[in-house]
């Protein structure tokens, strides 16, 4: 038996895992629940997690995994599924796609761009569709609030141009390369981290180049 604090805190999680593909943040369990501090909030997780409805997933940050749900709830868990904010899935299933795994890349600090066409990633053929696609491994957690976390194998397709917003591969001064969300203020390029502990860069658009955009995520537990 679940208390009502514990069986509201499951739904919210499992509606925002549903949603968005992403927990919530202990600060938004805790306006959602109107408590008073994040303590009662580490309580019901604790609770939760003893019980067998939730699971934390290690060295990952506001990562949370909905393993069941009570009867009244349905009993199957809807949230149960790893996705950053973009259209698309991180499971799938049926037909697979072998891309070429080029190497690590920046979350965070940009490092030098890395290429080794010696590694290949099976992912389900249902995260990519036509034109050229590549996978890199993240490395560093700029990227956590769009749930994109260290270790996590990006799927992107290759081009030169993105929308204001999309997530995207971008070489900067030809020698170093970030994953970050591209916008675009005047003339100027700004390239978004999604965890404020980082802060926002922008350049003359000259400085920066588009190699690809976001378009799956595949995770390993």
């Amino acid at each position: 038996m679940l208390t009502r604090k514990q069986y509201e805190l499951l739904n919210f999680i499992n509606d925002r895992l549903e949603s968005t593909g992403v927990s919530p943040s202990f600060d938004e369990m805790k306006d959602a629940l109107n408590l008073k501090s994040k303590s009662g909030i580490h309580r019901l997780i604790t609770g939760l997690e003893e019980r067998g409805f939730i699971r934390r997933l290690p060295h990952r940050a506001r990562a949370l995994e909905v393993t069941r749900l009570p009867e009244n709830m349905g009993g199957q868990a809807r949230g149960n599924v790893v996705r950053p904010d973009f259209k698309g899935s991180a499971a799938g299933a049926g037909e697979s796609a072998t891309l070429p795994l080029l190497g690590r890349i920046a979350a965070g600090t940009p490092i030098e761009a890395l290429r080794d066409n010696s590694n290949e990633v099976d992912v389900p053929a249902s995260l990519v569709g036509s034109g050229n696609h590549y996978a890199l491994t993240v490395e560093g957690d700029s990227m956590v609030d769009a749930g994109i976390f260290d270790g996590d194998t990006v799927l992107i397709k290759s081009c030169d141009t993105a929308e204001n917003g999309a997530i995207v591969v971008a070489l900067i001064d030809n020698s170093e390369v970030t994953l970050k969300r591209l916008r675009r203020k005047g003339a100027s390029i700004a390239l978004e981290a999604a965890n404020p502990a980082y802060e926002t860069r922008i350049f003359g658009p000259d400085r920066v180049k588009v190699q690809g955009r976001l378009v799956g995520l595949v995770r390993a537990y």
